[in-house]
């Protein structure tokens, strides 16, 4: 059985329709949803699910082992990142295999600080006739992994940041759940 860690800043969406689709799963499982913001309602979707949810703060996260720790306990085979804002660390990046959803097409709208309706402010400006999805690799470089997987939509002339965004959320989640499957059983197979 492989073994899902969700890692979740905000609302959990994702996170929520991610449970959902593992859930009658007989080779993958949602172990845990894991935060560093003890008041994201990503914690409550996933209590509600019946998924353990595990909150940290920045020294657990950066200057010790204490969730690497935890992770292996926990024998997880995927840290999925789902609306989570800091930058991963390197022990986790190279231990593991982490994976994130962003809602722009990269390499363009990626970095520090792009995320959110920032990212859909910034497609709306330059003019671009799409948008999109992208499920990339984790590294240490905010949104620089290897692209596994994109998807576009139109941009429509009277979109706003809103409207795009929602568009955008419809592709996470027909998408984010499915590959990341894809991605689970695939490291199956190469072993």
């Amino acid at each position: 059985m492989k073994r899902i860690a969700i890692f979740a800043s905000g609302s959990g969406t994702n996170a929520q329709k991610i449970i959902e689709y593992f859930s009658t799963s007989k080779e993958i499982v949602v172990d845990s949803l894991w935060s560093n913001n003890e008041n994201a309602y990503a914690l409550i979707r996933a209590e509600k699910l019946g998924i353990e949810t595990i909150t940290f703060d920045s020294d657990e996260f950066y200057r010790s082992n204490d969730i690497l720790d935890r992770l292996y306990d926990h024998r997880i085979d995927i840290i999925v990142l789902a609306g989570f804002l800091w930058l991963v660390p390197r022990n986790l990046t190279e231990l593991f295999t982490v994976v994130n959803i962003h809602p722009a097409l990269l390499p363009k709208y990626g970095g520090k600080g792009m995320f959110g309706e920032s990212v859909h402010k910034a497609v709306l400006a330059s003019k671009d006739k799409e948008s999109g999805i992208t499920i990339h690799q984790v590294n240490p470089d905010y949104d620089k992994g290897k692209i596994i997987f994109q998807a576009t939509c139109p941009i429509l002339p009277k979109d706003t940041p809103e409207t795009l965004a929602s568009r955008i959320h419809e592709l996470e989640h027909e998408h984010y759940p499915r590959v990341i499957g894809e991605i689970l059983l695939n490291e199956e197979d190469d072993n």
